[in-house]
């Protein structure tokens, strides 16, 4: 899947440095503690536990608490830049 972007490369760089910020945070360490893949609710060790942006940065999602989620690496990997709708539609093509 191709797709052009008009996010630039400093408001890139702005939020993955939020996102730095948010990983600090007690919020953070709470999500994370908790254990749960956002995505695919499999039980994950803290330290095995990504953060993963719901709407990617580079489709313009931001690093805020309702835009950030746990996800286990498989997950993580394997969303990469979609959207919401188009993860779904990824999930539903693996049934």
């Amino acid at each position: 899947m191709v797709f052009t972007s008009d996010i630039t490369g400093e408001e890139i760089k702005r939020e993955r440095n939020m996102a730095r910020g948010l990983r600090q945070s007690t919020w953070w360490k709470r999500k994370c503690a908790a254990g749960t893949c956002y995505y695919c609710n499999s039980k994950v060790s803290a330290g095995l536990l990504t953060m993963d942006h719901v709407v990617p940065v580079i489709r313009g999602g931001k690093s805020v608490k309702n835009n950030i989620v746990t996800a286990c690496k498989t997950c993580n990997n394997k969303k990469k830049y979609l959207l919401p709708m188009e993860w779904e539609e990824y999930l539903r093509g693996l049934q």
